[in-house]
């Protein structure tokens, strides 16, 4: 199972790679299961700040669910399917979404259905110039079931993203970053690169901030206005007996770079 994702950390940042090359890094339960109980370790550890998730060999970032296990699921009834198939999937992107670190897709190639739904998911994402999306499972009958009904009109609008999902078509990452699906393209060598530098952008930075931020983001989407200023509030007033709110604006009056304790 361990070997399904693998992991290394250098500099404060942890590398997640989908590791099924084989199969296009199709998410399978054990996969899935594997990349919770990473995350889970990842942000109780401090010294580890941004998370870089990639897929394994030159061809996809993740093809998507493993359509054999899933089949197999729905063939023993709805409530395993749900159960087995969807909650989980679910639970995966959700954590993705709503993790207190940030977290950064490097795209490196074919990203169908649930690898899609994984970028929507992630906080921010950089694409190779050979990476292809694709929202395809009406091409076999289901909607999507990690998110993406959701995630995407959120980031591309209703009428682009339903083009997406009802056709199932394929798009390039031009198409991905104009729809506020990623953040960057980069040529396919230079994937890595570019996203330990946006990781190295952001550790200058208060991890506590870092924090407060993404969660107002995440909670706010989903909210009225009026509500997500209320989030924003409370945001900052959890920064406000930490270390790093001082350590910053005396920095700030001192011009000098800040260094953060993360408390």
């Amino acid at each position: 199972m361990k070997q399904l994702v693998l992991y290394k950390e250098e500099k404060g940042i942890a590398f997640l790679t989908l590791n099924r090359p084989q199969k296009l890094n199709a998410l399978n339960y054990a996969t899935n299961d594997r990349l919770l109980q990473l995350l889970d370790d990842i942000e109780s550890n401090p010294a580890i700040r941004a998370i870089i998730m990639t897929g394994a060999g030159d061809k996809a970032f993740s093809a998507g669910g493993d359509i054999h296990e899933f089949t197999a699921s729905i063939r023993q009834g709805g409530d395993v399917a749900i159960r087995e198939f969807v909650s989980r999937g679910q639970r995966m992107t959700a954590r993705i979404e709503a993790f207190s670190k940030p977290i950064i897709a490097a795209v490196n190639g074919i990203a169908f259905g649930g690898g899609c739904e994984i970028t929507e998911a992630a906080h921010l994402a950089i694409a190779s110039d050979k990476a292809v999306f694709a929202k395809p499972e009406i091409n076999i009958g289901i909607p999507p079931t990690f998110g993406g009904t959701q995630r995407l009109p959120r980031l591309a609008g209703r009428k682009r993203a339903l083009e997406l999902l009802l056709t199932g078509d394929r798009f390039s990452p031009e198409q991905a970053r104009e729809a506020g699906l990623i953040n960057q393209i980069v040529p396919h060598q230079q994937l890595i690169p570019a996203a330990i530098q946006l990781a190295e952008r952001i550790l200058q930075h208060s991890p506590l901030t870092t924090a407060r931020i993404i969660s107002a983001v995440t909670r706010g989407l989903n909210t009225t206005i009026a509500e997500g200023l209320e989030i924003e509030k409370e945001q900052f007033a959890r920064m406000l007996p930490s270390e790093d709110i001082i350590t910053g604006l005396e920095a700030w009056i001192a011009r000098r770079r800040p260094v953060y304790s993360g408390r």
